[in-house]
Formats: structure tokens, C-alpha cells, sequence
């Protein structure tokens, strides 16, 4: 039976919220610290039917700090307190690839699902932030093709262990005294210049198989195609957006993949009022906070340019730009750029578009609507990571009054029909690769390895 398409929504949690003057409407500015603040916004997007909630995470202190919030808790712990406040809504939480082992993070996110009953997601991505190495051990981050490389053999490993359970090998027969089928539990023997993990996992088989996989960027398309089942991507210009929705999904069929089973969610970031001019208010009170001097620093930065390398009056000097030597992510790079074309921006239009991130969206909730349902339906998207301006009262207009218009228009859910994730981004259950003796070797059919014994 056909299933008409419906469209996916997450909120990117972004500490304070997107704008970067977020906390200073806030009622509470130290909520990034308190657990209440993600509950209640967890709670906010699953009365509006959201997909999940998305965290974001970078493990090293930004140089704004003293200017703005970052995100500060670590996502893992802080989903399961999350988790055991909603009943429905997904949670996706980030890890760096770069700065991990796959053993300990395949069983922290193994756990989540489990204490979620099947509600996880892990975001993967490489960290492009140089001032993160030095709290790992590393004088420098290692270059950008071994970061991706290393990526790749990273989330293969993950599969692999989530994989090394067979669905049914947790027996528990009380009769028999059997808990676990040891022949239906696989090391995996992943050896490579990177990595030995032998495994098994010693978290079972999880509600969802395995938690769901998301990569966020536009710069890994080749790992995204070949294993996430969503993909959280910087777009700002509609056609665009088309091409890249296309080149994805056949990039996957070309990896034996179902085109629908990898969800496109370009970031978008509504501001929402009852009347355009109330929505423009509210974003003309968040950018007198800023100060465009340092906001142009801090674009500069991230494209690699000195700050006196931008005029706010005029283009972005593209025949200055380096694309190897750019300070910020390959999807915010070519997201900003191709914003700047279409539209014919200078500086000050890019600051005052997010700068160009992601796209932004000012006025009513049928506007919204209307831009939504237009990406929705030409194909330039399978829905959107929302970034609100200032968590919660960016969220709560969303869920009100957009998220009702949408309702209407059929595009959008009323109710959850699923418990899991994967339920909700309808994807299909993931058998485990070593089921059927397809690969890999039942655990006990070697002798184990030496176990030292302490006291």
C-alpha cells in the first residue's frame, strides 16, 4: 500500500538558540546548564510531533565564550536525562570521529537506545576546530582527508558492533539456564593502521537494531551516501538544494541503497510572528545585541580572511578566498558563498542572514509554510533541522501556528504512529550483517583472549 510522503522536522539545539544573542531574552541565560531548559524544550517538540532533537557538540571551550553560550554538556548523558521526560520524540545526539574510539561510543549510544526504548540517533562528525586538538594529546588537527578516512572506517566499526548481535541471541530461558547464544554473537576482528577492535559489543542487539545514523555536512557525501540514514546539510539556495537532494540519493541507490531510506534535512531558521512586521521586530531587538564589527570578525575567520579583508558595504572579495584554508565547515563555506550570488549580497547582508549558514526564514507562520512546502515538494528537501533564535520562545510559535498550517496542507503529521526513531523517519529494521553466518565468526568459537585478574 502507497504511504503518502510526510515531512521530517527536528530542533537543532543550539545552546542558547541560533542567534547569536539568544540568551540575552532569555528568562534564565544559565539554562544551558540546567536540565529543566532541554526538558522543556523536548517537550515543546514533541507536542508539535517532531521527529527528535537534535544537540550539537563541540569538545573544546570557543574563543566567544565571554560573548555568547556554547554548547556545554555532553550529549550522550544529557539525551537520557532528556529521554526520561518524553514519551515519543527522537533524540540525536554528536560525536566527533576524530577525537573518540568506536568500542566506547557504540556502547554508549547501544545503551541510550536501550533506556530510551529505541528513540537514539548518533550525529557523526570529523571537527574542524584546530583549538580542539590540543585537549586530546594532539599538537595539530590531523588534515582533512585523514580526518574523513578516519571517519569512514570509524562508523563501518560501529555498524560492526552494533551488528555483532543477532537479533534473538539474548535467549534468558530460565528452563535450560541459556541467557545468551553465544553461536548468534560475532566478534567482529576490525584491524586496520587506525583501529583493532575485535568485539562483540557487550550491549545487545538494540529496539531499533541500532541506533539511527546521522551525519551532519556537506563535505562527507560519500560516507553520508554509503551508510547514514539521514543527513543534516547546509543549503541555502533552493535549486541547489535540488541538485545536491539528487546526487545524494543516487549516490546511495549506486551503494544498494533505497533512495528513501536517507532522510535530506537542510538547517532552516525561522523567526515567527503573528505579522511580518511583528516577526521582523523580533529580529531587529536580537541583532541590536550584536556588534557588526565583531560579527564580521568572526565571518572572516571562518572564511579564512583577515576581518580588514571585508567591507560591510561590500561583496565578499572572492578572488581572496582559499577553500584549503578556510576556517569553518566545507557546508557553512559553500552554503555562505552561494547565498551571497544568488541574492547579491554584500557583508552586511550575509551578517544579517545568519551569515548564510543556514537559510533564513522571517515572517508569518503561513509564509513559513508556503517556503517549506515549496523545498518539501520540489525535491530540495526531506524535511529540516529547525534552529530557533532563542529557546524557548523561537520554538513555541513554531509548534503553535506552523506546525498546524502544515497539518493542513497534509504534509505533516498529527500523531505519532511509531515508538521508535526509525519509526518516525520510516525506516525500514536493520538485520544484522552477520546474521545467516553472512561474515564475521561466532564469539566463543576460538579460544578467548587472556583475561588478566585483579583484585
Amino acid at each position: 500500500m502507497h504511504t503518502q510522503r510526510q515531512l521530517h522536522l527536528n530542533t537543532n539545539v543550539l545552546n542558547s538558540g541560533k542567534h547569536e544573542a539568544a540568551w540575552r531574552i532569555q528568562d534564565d541565560p544559565l539554562g544551558i546548564v540546567h536540565i529543566e531548559y532541554y526538558r522543556n524544550i523536548a517537550r515543546i517538540a514533541e507536542r508539535g510531533t517532531f521527529d527528535a532533537v537534535f544537540l550539537a557538540d563541540g569538545p573544546a571551550l570557543p574563543s566567544t565564550a565571554g560573548e555568547s553560550a556554547w554548547n556545554s554538556l555532553e550529549p550522550s548523558v544529557l539525551l537520557a536525562a532528556i529521554g526520561s521526560a518524553v514519551e515519543n520524540i527522537g533524540l540525536i545526539g554528536t560525536i566527533s570521529t576524530t577525537f573518540n574510539e568506536p568500542y566506547n561510543v557504540a556502547r554508549r549510544w547501544a545503551t541510550l537506545d536501550h533506556v530510551t526504548h529505541g528513540r537514539a540517533a548518533l550525529n557523526f562528525v570529523t571537527t574542524q576546530n584546530p583549538e580542539t586538538a590540543a585537549n586530546f594529546g594532539l599538537a595539530e588537527l590531523p588534515d582533512r582527508d585523514e580526518r574523513y578516512a578516519r571517519a569512514e572506517e570509524f562508523v563501518d566499526i560501529l555498524i560492526k558492533l552494533w551488528d555483532s548481535w543477532e537479533d534473538g541471541a539474548l535467549v534468558a530461558d530460565k528452563a535450560s539456564g541459556v541467557f545468551a547464544d553465544t553461536t548468534r554473537v560475532h566478534s567482529i576482528d576490525y584491524v586496520s593502521d587506525r583501529f583493532s577492535v575485535r568485539g562483540p559489543l557487550n550491549v545487545p542487539r538494540t529496539p531499533q537494531g541500532r541506533p539511527v545514523l546521522v551525519q551532519a555536512g556537506d563535505g562527507g557525501t560519500h560516507i553520508a551516501a554509503r551508510y547514514a540514514d539521514a543527513v543534516f546539510t547546509a543549503q541555502t539556495v533552493y535549486e541547489e538544494s535540488q541538485k545536491y537532494y539528487r546526487d545524494l540519493k543516487a549516490q546511495a541507490q549506486r551503494f544498494g541503497r533505497r533512495p528513501d531510506h536517507i532522510v535530506v534535512l537542510p538547517g532552516l531558521f525561522p523567526i515567527v510572528g503573528s505579522t511580518e512586521k511583528e516577526a521582523w521586530e523580533r529580529k531587529e531587538l536580537l541583532d541590536s545585541y550584536l556588534d557588526l564589527e565583531e560579527e564580521k570578525a568572526k565571518l572572516a575567520a571562518k572564511l579564512g580572511l583577515p576581518p580588514d579583508d571585508l567591507q560591510l558595504d561590500r561583496p565578499i572579495p572572492e578572488h581572496l578566498l582559499d577553500a584549503g584554508r578556510f576556517g569553518s565547515s566545507r557546508g557553512f563555506y559553500k552554503s555562505t558563498l552561494a547565498l551571497a550570488r544568488k541574492e547579491g549580497l554584500t557583508v552586511r547582508g550575509i551578517l544579517a542572514r545568519n551569515p548564510g549558514a543556514h537559510r533564513q526564514i522571517v515572517g508569518t507562520p503561513e509564509q513559513i509554510a508556503d517556503d517549506i512546502e515549496m523545498w518539501f515538494r520540489g525535491g530540495a528537501a526531506d524535511g529540516f533541522n529547525l534552529n530557533a533564535d532563542s529557546f524557548p520562545t523561537g520554538l513555541e510559535p513554531f509548534v503553535d501556528h506552523v506546525v498546524p498550517e502544515l497539518r493542513r496542507r497534509g504534509i505533516f503529521r498529527t500523531e505519532y504512529t511509531g515508538t521508535t526513531l526509525r519509526d518516525h523517519l520510516g525506516l525500514d529494521w536493520p538485520s544484522s550483517q552477520y546474521a545467516n553466518g553472512a561474515t564475521g565468526s561466532p564469539w566463543l568459537s576460538r579460544p578467548p583472549r587472556d583475561v588478566g585478574v585483579g583484585i
